[in-house]
């Protein structure tokens, strides 16, 4: 498992975003994204891949995303 947490401060809010990478039972690798703020009006996605390096490739997209977006590594 591989997880990528992001903090943002905008303005008086702390916004959150989170990307990980998981391996599940049925063979299949998951990409798990959250997102939202201290209001509790977060949201979550998982995309689905057959092989590690879609999966990488898909994780590492949203991670740099993140980053160009003001987020920063935790």
């Amino acid at each position: 498992m591989l997880t990528f947490i992001h903090l943002r401060n905008a303005g008086a809010a702390m916004r959150f975003y989170r990307v990980e990478l998981a391996y599940n039972l049925f063979g299949e690798y998951s990409v798990l994204r959250e997102w939202g703020g201290r209001r509790g009006k977060g949201r979550r996605r998982v995309s689905w891949f057959s092989n590690l390096r879609d999966a990488c490739m898909a994780a590492e997209r949203w991670n740099r995303r993140a980053l160009r977006r003001g987020y920063r590594v935790a």
